[in-house]
């Protein structure tokens, strides 16, 4: 026993670098050597020289980064902190097929604690323990040998990182006529790479945090209502439905063989649009875009964060606005209006089970508002719609139409039939969600003698193994549709058509027309007559449907 307590094995510093650079090509980038092998048509025995050559060629550039930092009281610390933080990221990219950017920390960072604990699993703990946690305290034993004074430890660190980065460079220049057309052409290859995906995306987040302006520029001051509005007597009620993680392609409205949309499907009146693009793969991209003017090319969380959005907009021209969420917050899309979280489960509640609520309860005080507001008003309700993995937790039992299906976060443990069986019930429900939502403002705007509409779309989408991917969060550069494609419902009461001298019989003739989150911010503002320089009708979705 004494002997094993005291076992610290010996080895040199800079032998110890090398090792801990080849210990993490090897151990932890899974995914990255299996997309490059694809890339570069597979293992054969011409590709042999070119798969040593990026062995190396990673390894060098791991050891000169480490040596640069290859000091007694540093090098062991951010190797154990590496070790462990690497056995995670390889985890996600390995089990559900991710990869790690920018947007996909900011999305890590900004969940709430109850969508991070669906992706805890056994599978996972093993992974960080035996990948991360083991290894490290192994490193925590060894006795690493120093030779000579500081300076001489100073040039022996700088002469590593020099020979390293020098046959790197000789690698690189030999295989570039390889390494160039097999980079440009997976660009995802980058974010497969670990330590460097999340080290590189931590400190682009860091920075784009740090960069946030503190002041928020005003946007749409000049906001008025249309001639539209002039002399009604009759309230108007908007409903915007911010859907959770829902594809359209699984909705039955856009030919989907499975019925996903029976309630829907019965609506005359219902506008369905089949051809939207998102404007990012992760709520935290998607949800201050869509609310924002930027559009999706010049859209940024700094700049978001540094300008008013369509809500405030909506306020400046005098409606009241409130959000209602189910969700993990607003992103920043409600920070100057009323806003409620009902997500918390309450004890007998039959909306809600013992850790969430179901978007069912976002209806309940629906009714109410409706009755009772003295302005006109818009609402926003965020759904947990179809937010995975735990895609059996967000709807009721009797909507369990669909099996059967997965019911555990790890996801490697069901058949592909079983976890779309869970997703395609988590879409149903929302049928039923939007169908009741559209049936209260019939029901009460026809008693409160209030003109109603619903809009609803989803923030993005989602992956169900389709190329072996899964959940969401894709860069958007590389982003498979199943991330970028949602659906976009429309419904108006005829009074609300009316009022807005909105032809809905044109609205539908585009409804197959490609649209995208950039016209939303635009088409909220048409559709309400709403008149400011920041409205551009190029993109609102309404200006070649209105008349009179």
């Amino acid at each position: 026993m004494d002997s094993y307590v005291s076992f610290s094995p010996r080895i040199s510093a800079p032998l110890f670098t090398v090792a801990t650079s080849s210990f993490l090509v090897l151990a932890y980038n899974q995914a990255f050597w299996e997309r490059f092998l694809q890339a570069i048509g597979g293992v054969s025995l011409a590709n042999l020289p070119l798969l040593a050559a990026t062995f190396a060629l990673l390894v060098l550039v791991f050891n000169a980064c480490l040596s640069l930092v290859n000091f007694k009281p540093v090098i062991k610390p951010v190797v154990m902190v590496l070790l462990v933080m690497t056995s995670a990221a390889a985890f996600f990219m390995d089990q559900y097929g991710i990869q790690i950017d920018k947007a996909m920390v900011q999305n890590v960072v900004e969940t709430d604690t109850r969508e991070a604990g669906e992706l805890l699993s056994v599978r996972m703990v093993s992974t960080i323990v035996f990948l991360g946690i083991v290894p490290a305290l192994l490193v925590a034993r060894l006795q690493l040998i120093y030779k000579g004074g500081p300076g001489r430890r100073i040039l022996l660190n700088g002469g590593m990182v020099l020979g390293s980065l020098a046959l790197a460079a000789a690698i690189l220049m030999l295989f570039f006529k390889s390494y160039a057309p097999t980079f440009r052409e997976h660009r995802e290859l980058r974010f497969l790479l670990t330590p460097t995906n999340y080290i590189q995306a931590v400190n682009g987040f860091i920075k784009q945090k740090l960069a946030r302006p503190t002041v928020v520029a005003p946007l749409g001051r000049d906001a008025a209502r249309g001639v539209t509005w002039a002399g009604q007597q009759r309230r108007t009620v908007t409903v915007v439905v911010v859907g959770e993680t829902a594809r359209s392609m699984n909705f039955s409205l856009n030919g989907y063989p499975r019925v996903t949309n029976p309630r829907l499907a019965q609506r005359t009146d219902l506008i369905n649009f089949n051809n939207v693009s998102s404007c990012g793969t992760a709520t935290a991209v998607s949800l201050p875009c869509v609310f924002s003017s930027l559009g999706r090319e010049n859209y940024s969380d700094g700049k978001a964060q540094s300008q008013e959005g369509l809500l405030d907009v909506l306020r400046h021209a005098g409606l009241d606005v409130m959000w209602i969420d189910n969700n993990s917050g607003c992103k920043g899309a409600c920070a100057r209006v009323g806003y409620e979280d009902i997500s918390q489960p309450v004890a007998g509640d039959p909306l809600c089970n013992a850790d969430e609520c179901y978007d069912e309860k976002l209806l309940q005080s629906l009714p109410e508002r409706i009755r009772n507001a003295k302005n006109d008003l818009v609402i926003v309700l965020h759904q947990k719609g179809s937010h995975g993995p735990a895609y059996w937790k967000r709807y009721p039992a009797a909507f369990g139409q669909f099996g059967p299906v997965c019911q555990t976060n790890d996801l490697e443990k069901c058949s592909r039939e079983q976890i779309m069986a869970a997703y395609d019930n988590t879409i149903l429900y929302t049928d039923y969600v939007l169908d009741k939502a559209i049936g209260i403002l019939q029901q009460v705007g026809a008693e409160a003698k209030v003109d109603t509409a619903l809009m609803y779309f989803s923030d993005h989408g989602e992956s169900l193994g389709e190329k072996n991917m899964y959940l969401h969060g894709a860069p958007y550069i590389i982003s498979p549709p199943e991330q970028r494609s949602v659906p976009l419902m429309l419904w108006m009461s005829g009074q609300y058509a009316d009022r807005f001298k909105i032809n809905r019989e044109c609205v539908a003739a585009r409804a197959g027309q490609p649209f995208s989150h950039d016209n939303v911010f635009h088409s909220v503002l048409g559709m309400l007559d709403i008149s400011t320089a920041v409205y551009n009708p190029a993109l609102d979705l309404f200006n070649a449907c209105t008349h009179g």
